[in-house]
């Protein structure tokens, strides 16, 4: 919408005029341990398997060791380590002043980003700082200057755990963090649970998986709440701060095994569909067929029709009950 997104430039070059290149990307948000980084490697590797030349963008400055190749990392401008050490700030500190560092310093990411820009798409791997994305101003200045100076079409990935959901109130915590994100980037959003596939370790869900991902009904939820003895004396505080993520309406996730190629698709379809994005509008990110067969004569799984075929409908995509029954089956067969 007209909210995000500025028009594209027209530049006028004698009688010929010439749009500017619009670029692609998303930012993968959430909390520590979402998996923000393994998202980064595995939507990567996915999107390669369809034709698409994807690169790696490291924006957290604490993060020297990331276990991927980025073609540009915040830790060349400047590092959390450094920063502590001169300015004898802890680590939370330090975060803030890098990013704010950076807001300061935004020709340096996009002299670095630029050579990268017609012939890429941009996978961003953010920190995982909450206040960042939550609360402070820096991180939201620098994606509105790429969105709307730069213009940058750019989705933002938020990642909760989806383990929070074998805990209500950690799950109702996790609903806040994401709608807080929402209503602060101001950006087109696609709320993500992660590690689905890893859930049924954590313990039983009190509902069907579909009741977590579509946040319908919150107030079965308050009522399972109260009937802990150590949560009952919340019950009104829980029922408050459900009724204002109803009234919002805006929080809907979609799960997410990174090792499923079906719910992976899923994610990067409707990412794709939030920032208008095809290979036919992207051309300069089409890998060539000399770099597709590559690919295949390296081993890989690809199928070189992906790169022309169509995506999938959304509707065609496995469901949240179809995901539950494939993760959870050993213990419905138990039962």
């Amino acid at each position: 919408s007209s909210r995000f997104f500025s028009p594209p430039l027209v530049v006028f070059l004698g009688e010929t005029p010439r749009r500017s290149v619009i670029m692609f990307g998303q930012l993968v948000t959430g909390p520590p341990g979402a998996g923000k980084t393994t998202y980064c490697v595995g939507m990567k590797h996915y999107f390669e398997l369809q034709g698409r030349r994807v690169a790696l963008i490291n924006l957290d400055p604490a993060n020297d060791t990331a276990p991927y190749d980025a073609a540009v990392s915040f830790d060349e401008l400047i590092s959390v380590d450094e920063v502590m050490e001169e300015f004898g700030l802890g680590p939370n500190g330090a975060m803030v002043y890098c990013v704010e560092y950076l807001e300061k310093n935004l020709d340096w990411l996009l002299e670095r980003l630029k050579p990268l820009s017609e012939t890429h798409y941009f996978i961003f791997d953010c920190p995982g700082q909450l206040e960042l994305f939550n609360v402070h101003g820096c991180f939201r200045n620098i994606i509105h200057t790429m969105m709307n100076e730069w213009h940058y079409r750019l989705c933002t990935v938020h990642l909760s755990d989806s383990h929070l959901c074998c805990d209500p109130g950690k799950y109702v915590s996790a609903l806040l963090v994401t709608l807080q994100s929402m209503l602060h980037l101001e950006t087109p959003h696609v709320s993500v649970l992660s590690k689905v596939d890893m859930l049924e370790q954590y313990g039983d869900l009190a509902f069907n998986l579909d009741y977590y991902t579509d946040v319908m009904d919150l107030e079965y939820l308050v009522e399972h709440i109260s009937a802990d003895p150590k949560m009952a004396p919340y019950k009104k505080l829980t029922a408050s701060l459900c009724e204002v993520i109803e009234d919002f309406g805006l929080v809907r996730f979609i799960p997410l095994a990174i090792e499923d190629e079906d719910t992976v698709s899923r994610v990067a379809g409707m990412v794709d569909k939030a920032i208008g994005y095809s290979l036919g509008v992207h051309k300069g990110a089409r890998l060539s067929a000399d770099e597709l067969r590559q690919r295949e004569e390296d081993g890989e799984d690809f199928d070189l029709r992906n790169a022309i075929a169509p995506a999938l409908p959304i509707t065609q995509h496995a469901s949240s009950l179809d995901i539950q029954e494939r993760y959870f089956e050993h213990k419905e067969d138990a039962a």
